[in-house]
């Protein structure tokens, strides 16, 4: 069985992420069951969007700039940008001065509550 998907033809939703501005925060959910595979979206930041550095204790992370200013701990990457985090590990803090998409990966489910702020 095969699972297609045309992001074009999706909306994007909000996004809420604790600790973040959530109402900059939008997301095209392309693939939630991991039987088809690692759960992947389309994370749209928009211009002065926020995410707190944080930790996932049950699942590694993975992000690619596909286009826009994604900004990772002080430090602004552009389009083909790559970031693998391991579980376990602070990443982050994430912002965008003027907007960015990018594509997020996570190999497991996720779960809601595998989101701990980093002190």
């Amino acid at each position: 069985m095969e699972n297609i998907t045309q992001s074009h033809e999706m909306e994007y939703i909000p996004f809420p992420i604790p600790g973040a501005t959530s109402d900059k925060l939008f997301a095209r959910l392309l693939n939630l069951d991991i039987q088809y595979g690692p759960v992947f979206a389309v994370l749209r930041i928009e211009a002065g969007g926020f995410i707190p550095a944080h930790i996932h204790h049950k699942t590694e992370e993975q992000h690619y700039v596909l286009e826009g200013d994604f900004i990772n701990d002080g430090i602004t990457y552009g389009p083909g940008a790559f970031f693998a985090h391991d579980k376990g590990q602070v990443h982050g803090p994430h912002s965008s001065e003027n907007g960015c998409t990018l594509i997020f990966i996570q190999p497991n489910e996720v779960d809601p509550t595998d989101f701990e702020i980093a002190q």
